[in-house]
């Protein structure tokens, strides 16, 4: 070693601190799960995360969220971050999805138009313990295995996902750990197309083509192609509404590289609208803008949504150094964590809130749970372990990681007991919703 150079820990260290990891949370702590230790009001939390959002649609996301567990799993991410907030947890950090579960997974296309298929919603993105994600992603696999009635005792196919899931995200988490770091930041999952669910989900892609979203968001006017009226899902917004949108273009592009501001450059703003989307994003403002590059026959979408701060933001010391542009922060996860991503994705300003800047509707491709039956999860829950695994590696210490998850069943058969467990608080807190909203 050089003399006055600061020591770097080797792999082999790294990985001894992740075995050491263990003395402080043991793999099986992670199957805990005990209502007792809540320090808050599930429906309380709710509420409160409703704070600032456009009240008439406060009513909407309400009624997705009690529209099933699942869908208020969705909606109730302040619920689970402040829940994982009082369990113990390694310390292991990394940029975490946040709100990793089977539907906020997709296909997209990358900026050299080839189709992926990987993590798509980073709306509640921040560094935070690794397992917090697989905690999170595990929980949804056995909703989705309860909606679809997968889960019937004798097969128990929820079980079998997440222990699937789990074993598969060890195996590449080790796998990436010795490899070169420049091969572990550019290694792609493979054999996506032999599982059904993500096969499904990128034919949607390869035909959601911006033509298929102009006639689906738009209709001929006297002026031309503007978006359609279809209130409360989707809004045309008037010139002066439409101005403070218009507006925050300029700021936009400043976040984009060179290159790809001279692309948006060749685009020209036709109409703007404002759309509902998802379930916890249901009430924060989504803003599209229609362009227009070498013809009417060019159009590009943009869709312009509103980030507040992450949900697990209150728990997590690191979360200091997200105080600044929230869109700034979705933008960040998402390039620590993906390799490839959208070439238009940035942030701008409107009226003093944060908002991420991304296309809409882009050659993308979503899972649908009625997707999810059978084997078809457990396949499913495979290559998720795989995706999340490698954003983990991206963004964060695989040879940390690696170490202490180890080489058996333990985390696996820890993280069953906590899904299953939790799960079962998610339909608790759901009939607690419904019936405080009934």
């Amino acid at each position: 070693m050089v003399v006055g150079m600061t020591h770097i820990p080797t792999s082999q260290e790294r990985r001894a601190l992740g075995r050491a990891r263990r003395k402080q949370v043991h793999r099986q702590d992670h199957a805990q799960w005990d209502a007792k230790l809540r320090q808050h009001d599930p429906v309380k939390l709710v509420a409160e995360s409703m704070h600032g959002r456009v009240p008439q649609l406060v009513t909407l996301k309400y009624e997705r969220m009690m529209a099933s567990p699942f869908g208020f799993f969705r909606g109730a991410t302040a619920v689970m971050a402040a829940d994982l907030a009082v369990l113990p947890h390694t310390s292991i950090v990394n940029q975490i999805c946040g709100d990793a579960h089977v539907r906020n997974l997709g296909a997209f296309a990358a900026p050299d138009g080839r189709l992926l298929f990987d993590i798509n919603d980073f709306d509640e993105t921040i560094r935070g313990p690794f397992e917090w994600d697989l905690k999170r992603l595990a929980t949804s696999l056995v909703l989705a295995a309860r909606e679809t009635r997968a889960a019937v005792d004798k097969d128990k196919a929820d079980q079998k996902a997440v222990l699937k899931f789990v074993a598969s995200y060890r195996k590449l988490i080790e796998t990436l750990s010795r490899m070169p770091v420049i091969e572990m930041a550019r290694y792609q999952v493979h054999r996506l197309q032999r599982i059904s669910p993500v096969s499904d989900a990128l034919l949607k892609a390869e035909r959601a083509t911006p033509l298929h979203t102009l006639d689906a968001l738009t209709v001929e006017s006297k002026k031309g192609r503007v978006f359609k009226d279809n209130p409360p899902l989707l809004k045309r917004l008037t010139p002066q509404q439409a101005r403070p949108v218009l507006a925050s273009v300029k700021a936009y592009a400043r976040s984009l590289q060179p290159e790809r501001q001279h692309f948006l450059a060749q685009y020209q703003a036709r109409d703007v609208g404002f759309k509902v989307v998802g379930t916890g994003s249901v009430g924060l403002r989504d803003y599209l803008i229609y362009f227009e590059g070498n013809g009417a026959r060019d159009p590009l979408f943009l869709q312009i949504k509103e980030e507040p701060g992450s949900a697990y933001a209150p728990y997590l010391p690191s979360a200091a150094v997200n105080t600044g542009h929230q869109g700034w922060r979705v933008v960040e996860g998402q390039r620590a964590m993906q390799f490839q991503s959208d070439p238009f994705l940035g942030w701008t300003t409107i009226a003093n809130r944060d908002y991420l800047v991304r296309q809409l509707n882009d050659h993308k491709g979503s899972i649908e749970i009625a997707d999810l039956a059978g084997q078809g999860l457990i396949d499913y829950a495979e290559m998720c372990g795989e995706l999340l695994a490698r954003g983990h590696a991206r963004s964060g210490d695989a040879c940390l990681i690696a170490g202490y998850l180890g080489n058996g069943k333990k985390f696996g058969e820890a993280l069953v007991e906590f899904a299953e467990a939790y799960a079962d608080q998610t339909v608790k807190d759901w009939g607690m919703l419904k019936r405080a909203r009934g």
